[in-house]
């Protein structure tokens, strides 16, 4: 029997906050009354949800090339679900299952599930485990991963934001604190490159906006190496001052102007689900780090489990 899916609010002054406990999905997200985050008002739909809308997505996100790694000289197949792909954990990941949440009153949920060794083709069993808090406007994940044997986890909220509401994010202002990124093939996989940023439309490190850095209109679906610092290590900024900032703990930053989105299902009244129509920034470890000599290790172990911490702020401006 399909579990029902449960929703709860996490509400704070004039923010409110609804996850649901399919693939820890954040359906809803509002500041001052306007709707920042772009979504389904149907709950249901988050069940196939095919274009990853709003959910923590593993047991690893991003790309994997050919589908398969190498682990202690074992190849692992997993799910191709893009061309020959494997992408955020495969067609059953943790960003299409079923949740226990445990509210915590008005300003925190706990998200907990167990999957099972070789789930998705991944070698162990793994308690997942996510926080998400609100306090002082900003929404803070904590993920872990306790395996029970060495497996890769790489974990990331894949919210699609929008902070004016409007059609296009072309407008809005970024800025990244990155000096380099990790350049594509033609699938989308890293080269196993860092490529400088500068004198390239990939340079966010001032303040530009996506029509600025990006006239052609090619749009954005890469990592950024994130230099280190305290952070934020990345803003967004709508017209009117609505305003964006996440601070994180990982490595790599994907960021994506929602290049091939289309309306999958209705969305939210008003929303534009098309090319351009919002942006994720998706804090995570190097994608492809398991094919990719030097992009660092991803495996966990029972003695040293995985963990992530993600703050994201939203509010109006001054």
């Amino acid at each position: 029997m399909t579990p029902p899916i449960q929703s709860h609010i996490l509400s704070e002054g004039d923010v409110r906050i609804t996850v649901l406990s399919v693939g820890c999905a954040v359906q809803d997200w509002q500041v001052a009354g306007r709707r920042v985050v772009l979504g389904y008002p149907d709950p249901e739909i988050y069940r196939a949800n095919p274009k990853s809308m709003g959910i923590v997505a593993g047991r690893v996100v991003n790309r994997i090339s050919d589908a398969a790694f190498t682990l202690d000289g074992q190849v692992w197949r997993l799910p191709a679900n893009e061309g020959g792909t494997h992408i955020h954990g495969g067609p059953g990941g943790l960003g299409w299952s079923h949740w226990e949440m445990d509210p915590e009153g008005d300003r925190a949920v706990v998200l907990r599930r167990h999957s099972p060794h070789l789930e998705m083709g991944y070698p162990g069993a793994v308690d997942f485990t996510v926080r998400m808090a609100l306090e002082d406007g900003a929404l803070t994940w904590e993920m872990t991963a306790v395996p029970d044997r060495e497996t890769p986890v790489n974990m990331a909220q894949h919210l699609y934001f929008n902070l004016s509401g409007g059609e296009t994010v072309r407008d809005h202002a970024f800025r990244i604190a990155a000096s380099a990124v990790t350049p594509n093939d033609e699938k989308l996989i890293p080269t196993g490159e860092r490529l400088p940023v500068d004198g390239t439309r990939f340079d966010f490190r001032q303040v530009r906006t996506l029509e600025a850095a990006d006239p052609a209109g090619e749009g954005y679906d890469l990592n950024y190496a994130l230099d280190p610092g305290a952070g934020p290590q990345m803003t967004a900024e709508a017209p009117d001052g609505m305003r964006l900032e996440l601070w994180t703990d990982r490595p790599g930053l994907q960021f994506y102007s929602s290049n091939w989105l289309d309306e999958a299902a209705p969305p939210w009244p008003g929303q534009s689900h098309g090319r351009f129509g919002g942006f994720c920034v998706e804090a995570q470890d190097f994608p492809n780090a398991l094919n990719t000599p030097g992009f660092g290790s991803i495996l966990c172990r029972p003695e040293a489990p995985y963990r992530q911490r993600t703050t994201i702020r939203i509010a109006p401006g001054a």
